[in-house]
């Protein structure tokens, strides 16, 4: 399974954007992003490409959904795994 990961634009320069994943700042390509990016806007990010735009409440209810996943303790959790890989490949579980 892939999961995407949400993150906040901070600069659009052409077709790159500086976004925050919870703190680390990564450069993301919107080449295949489904609507045009702003500052502000959220986008989710599968292995640094916006895939979709997606609106701020959204975006707050998966990190939030995140969050809880990355507490839980139960090493065999798939899901849990997966969004572990996820941040590790960003740098933002450092």
């Amino acid at each position: 399974m892939c999961l995407g990961v949400p993150g906040r634009v901070l600069s659009v320069d052409g077709m790159v954007a500086v976004v925050d994943f919870w703190g680390v700042r990564r450069e993301v390509r919107l080449d295949v992003v489904d609507a045009p990016v702003a500052v502000g806007d959220y986008v989710l990010n599968h292995v640094g490409y916006a895939i979709r735009r997606i609106p701020a409440e959204e975006a707050q209810a998966t990190l939030a959904l995140y969050d809880e996943l990355l507490a839980m303790q139960d090493a065999e959790d798939l899901m849990a795994a997966d969004l572990r890989g996820e941040l590790a490949a960003t740098g933002a579980g450092s």
